[in-house]
């Protein structure tokens, strides 16, 4: 037996929710074989409300595990928190020398619960290094608006116009997730492929318990990938894993709450409505 092997180049999540942890056990409700490049380590410190503590590792270390993971014949790689402009510049070396068509690249800018960008010069790192590289980008509204050098988009009208310089930027294809923070009655993702504007619709879960859910998206994203979908289809089916995870969150602590990745493989699968725009 064969597994379609896929790679993480991001960030560890101590409480297990999101960054690799995530990815990981998201390549393993797909079928896939995950593999780590961890990038920086984040804590979070239960004496100061949760604070996040954000520990980058030596680049040696960070170049080592890509040499590790990439000689084994990677299938599909996504990237998640990459906290220095060298990391970027170093991933996206990475990904050139894998000649993978198969890049899925996720901006995170910020951890769950901050409002602090890791590092201001990471966004030009990112345009610069990444998303030309890209099969397709991934980014939450606040993301796609710095990556577009515009303000946070806050309608659909909006997302567009982002989606459309982000494409321009060299993406292939776009999907700006909505989530809870667009004005709209469900839960919207606009997915973009230079040609065409879709809408992925689904019903809204009104849940705190969704650290992770980006993660998770890209991540599930990227197994599709691997396993041989269409872009399309494989933005299709992470929206209906990651709606089902965060449908079934939990409470992990009075903090946080982190999604269900099994929940798609467990329950009933919700709908995924597509509309034109």
């Amino acid at each position: 037996m064969s597994l379609k092997k896929t790679l993480t180049i991001a960030g560890s999540d101590t409480s297990g929710g999101a960054g690799i942890q995530a990815d990981l056990k998201t390549f393993q409700e797909h079928g896939t074989y995950g593999m780590t490049a961890v990038t920086v380590i984040v804590t979070m410190d239960p004496d100061q409300n949760w604070s996040h503590h954000v520990y980058s590792l030596p680049i040696d270390v960070v170049k080592a595990q890509l040499k590790t993971a990439l000689s084994t014949g990677i299938d599909a790689i996504k990237t998640g928190m990459l906290s220095t402009e060298e990391v970027i510049q170093t991933a996206g070396q990475a990904i050139d020398e894998s000649g993978l068509d198969h890049v899925v690249i996720d901006p995170v800018m910020v951890c769950k619960g901050e409002d602090e960008v890791l590092n201001p010069g990471n966004t030009d790192a990112m345009i610069k290094y990444l998303v030309p590289k890209a099969e397709i980008v991934t980014p939450n509204l606040f993301e796609a608006g710095q990556l577009a050098s515009m303000k946070t988009p806050k309608t659909i009208d909006d997302m567009k116009v982002v989606a459309q310089k982000i494409h321009e930027l060299g993406a292939r294809n776009v999907v700006i997730k909505g989530g809870k923070q667009l004005d709209h009655e469900e839960a919207v993702d606009l997915f973009y492929d230079g040609l065409t504007f879709t809408l992925l619709k689904s019903e809204r879960s009104e849940t705190y318990h969704n650290h992770g859910a980006g993660c998770t998206f890209a991540a599930a994203i990227t197994a599709n990938l691997a396993n041989g979908l269409s872009i399309k289809d494989a933005v299709i089916e992470a929206k209906r894993f990651v709606t089902a995870a965060i449908a079934h969150g939990w409470k992990l602590n009075e903090y946080v709450g982190p999604v269900m990745h099994g929940a798609k493989n467990q329950f009933d699968v919700p709908q995924v409505k597509l509309q034109e725009v």
